[in-house]
């Protein structure tokens, strides 16, 4: 009976020891978990060719709630983002937004340079070893190779051991190529022509997908063969000039350069297909074709972050053909908005809102067209090449006794013959200096730099700060030389871009969703900063080349 008793009284104490204990268990605070990046579903990396910053401000007020309001609304903005290097063109753009660096480190120093190695000039992303995947042209014939290192694309590949799907899609195929990186899914770009079609390269793909396929056997392009015209009425678009005027391009058969644009009726003169990347119908196509890629890839259905790298390209060929300060750039940045906020829908539908991450930013500015601003009595003009280039081979026969010392003049880079100058026993540094105090001579040119210059300097601000992130010694020049602000090499008609000249530098920067910090900054930004703000976010490796840094008011 006592033994009974007594275990029963050691039970009850076990029982109420137990309590006790959990209760004193239950009482201890639970540390909070601790969030060391964010994950994204998806990123998507938005590059609108050619956008100046002032685009935003400019058309502010005819803007929709869902595109570029959306996105300063929702998101950061980056008001004094800019190039730090020239040449200011798409391929090292492109490049350096992805790579999180410069010419002078990624290699990509031009569309087109002259291949010191190969003695012969190259394009940033060609490739003959690969085949066009879509096609019997050889459009196709691309890859990234030509870029020196990694991307912010590639670095999430490795960090997710690939299962993190990168698509990039651009109307130029150097605008999908670079990037993608070197370990992209796919890229894809339009071919246009006769066909209209989407294509690839073999570097990424034996045959296109399904979706592909579907999407180019659709009337999807076909049915943007129709007249342009105004989204607006003409006479509310207050902020471009006027619609006739002598400073813009015209297409063959065309009677007048003004709206309404009848496209069927001139197609057959300008490669039919490719009459659209000159119109604001082109990027409406990259949507289209950017939101079958969005489902068919499945991007952003899962926990493992996708990255999408988008851009739109006719803002460029519009802005080339018809000047920054035209009725048709003005309708061209109208129509983007809403193909933003289509874009920026699917993705609340497929990924969710608040569950992706958008940067939107550009590759180059642009300059308005010289001759408008000599006739408003701004200092502006034109380079004439043909007349520079006769007075500099005369230069050369004088100086030293032949041509053959020159190998090339391009991208605003002279290129020696090294061994020519070395078996005329010519020292290399007085020949560049000699050249450089020649070229100072001519009236359009402002400033002239060496290879020397720009390997014994280290250069923080300026031009020649700009010049030397985008100096690669492997693959740049011996001489480099700076138009007057105003002055470019290009046609009357139309805007160009390439120079280191704030019209050419200043871009937008444009961040949302999540991760991103509500506000702005007018602090100076640089185009190289990017990517590793884009790495940070997510917690990844930055690229292997990066010089950027991260852009901390930007994030949570």
């Amino acid at each position: 009976m006592r033994l009974t008793r007594s275990l029963s009284l050691l039970l009850i104490l076990f029982a109420v020891s137990l309590t006790i204990a959990q209760r004193k268990k239950k009482s201890v605070p639970q540390p909070e978990p601790i969030e060391i990046a964010k994950s994204p579903k998806l990123v998507v990396g938005l590059v609108v060719d050619q956008m100046r910053y002032d685009y935003l401000t400019r058309f502010w007020d005819h803007y929709g709630e869902g595109g570029f309001k959306r996105m300063v609304r929702e998101g950061f903005n980056c008001k004094n983002h800019h190039f730090n290097y020239a040449p200011t063109s798409t391929g090292p753009g492109h490049a350096s937004v992805y790579t999180g660096t410069t010419p002078a480190t990624h290699g990509i120093i031009g569309n087109n340079w002259y291949d010191k190695e190969l003695d012969e000039e190259v394009y940033c992303a060609s490739d003959v070893n690969y085949n066009t995947i879509g096609s019997m042209s050889d459009a196709g014939k691309m890859s990234p190779h030509r870029m020196m290192t990694t991307t912010i694309t590639d670095q999430l590949r490795l960090h997710t051991q690939k299962r993190g799907k990168v698509i990039a899609v651009a109307l130029k195929d150097r605008g999908a190529v670079l990037p993608g990186g070197h370990m992209a899914n796919a890229a894809y770009w339009f071919e246009g022509g006769e066909s209209g079609n989407w294509i690839s390269s073999s570097y990424y793909m034996d045959e296109l997908p399904e979706w592909v396929n579907d999407f180019n056997e659709s009337d999807a392009v076909e049915n943007y063969k129709k007249p342009w015209t105004t989204l607006k009425p003409i006479d509310t678009y207050l902020e471009s000039g006027p619609d006739a005027n002598t400073y813009e391009g015209k297409h063959k058969g065309e009677v007048t350069n003004t709206f309404p644009h009848d496209l069927p009726a001139i197609w057959d003169f300008n490669r039919q297909f490719d009459l659209l990347r000159s119109t604001a119908y082109g990027n409406s196509i990259t949507t289209d074709f950017a939101l079958a890629a969005l489902k068919g890839e499945g991007l952003g259905t899962d926990t493992i972050t996708d990255f999408f790298a988008v851009s739109y390209s006719s803002t460029d060929y519009v802005g080339h053909f018809y000047g920054v300060n035209s009725k048709e750039i003005q309708d061209t940045y109208l129509r983007l908005d809403l193909e933003l906020t289509k874009l920026f829908n699917a993705l609340d539908q497929q990924v969710g809102a608040g569950q992706y991450t958008v940067f939107l930013t550009a590759d180059h500015g642009a300059i308005d067209v010289p001759a408008y601003l000599k006739d408003e009595k701004v200092p502006a003009g034109y380079i004439d090449i043909l007349e520079m280039r006769l007075k500099f081979v005369e230069f050369m026969k004088y100086k030293y006794g032949t041509t053959d010392v020159l190998k090339n003049i391009s991208n605003y880079q002279v290129f020696l013959d090294h061994k020519v100058i070395n078996n005329l026993d010519i020292d290399l540094q007085d020949a560049q200096e000699e050249i450089a105090a020649e070229f100072m001579k001519y009236g359009s040119i402002n400033q002239v730099y060496t290879a020397y210059q720009m390997w014994q300097n280290e250069y923080t601000e300026g031009i020649p700060y700009i010049l030397q992130n985008g100096y690669n010694q492997k693959r740049s020049g011996d001489v480099l030389f700076v138009p007057k602000p105003g002055f470019i090499s290009y046609k009357n008609t139309g805007s160009t871009h390439g120079s280191p000249m704030i019209y050419d530098t200043h871009v937008p920067l444009l961040l949302f969703g999540k991760g991103i910090q509500h506000g702005s900054t007018a602090n100076r930004t640089e185009i190289p900063d990017i990517a590793p703000t884009i790495a940070t976010l997510l917690g990844i490796s930055f690229p292997n080349g990066t010089t950027g840094k991260p852009i901390v008011e930007v994030l949570e």
